[in-house]
């Protein structure tokens, strides 16, 4: 029994500490950021005031009516071919794909950007565009 206990030692100690950095969710433990804006970008076309709000960083709160309302008087709204990333370790993800809105009848095409990300209570949150 010793020597099978011994022969097991090697794997069980690396599985072990794996499945404690998946339970702490990594190093940081505020996700992943890219994720983050497409969360916020899809509630907003959605018009998901809850959504927004909790992906929304303190210091645009006040905007919370303005974003959270932004498509919410078009027809069709949506995004297509959206893919998020993250500019290396900045504090900015940049985003390909449009977000179509039909006003009346004719659509009306907003090209993705770039965001600044910002971490608050250990989570990212989306705040603004940037250049």
């Amino acid at each position: 029994m010793q020597l099978i206990t011994q022969g097991l030692r090697p794997i069980i100690v690396p599985i072990i500490v794996l499945f404690l950095l998946a339970a702490c969710g990594g190093s940081s433990g505020a996700g992943d950021p890219a994720e983050t804006v497409e969360r916020y970008l899809t509630a907003k076309v959605a018009s998901d005031r809850d959504t927004v709000q909790s992906l929304l960083c303190s210091e645009l709160e006040a905007n919370l009516p303005i974003e959270a309302g932004a498509f919410a008087s078009v027809s069709d709204a949506r995004i297509e071919d959206m893919a998020c990333a993250r500019d290396g370790d900045t504090d900015r993800v940049t985003c390909s794909g449009t977000i179509v809105a039909t006003y009346g009848t004719e659509a009306t095409e907003f090209p993705l950007t770039a965001y600044r990300i910002v971490q608050e209570d250990g989570e990212w949150k989306w705040c603004g565009e940037t250049g």
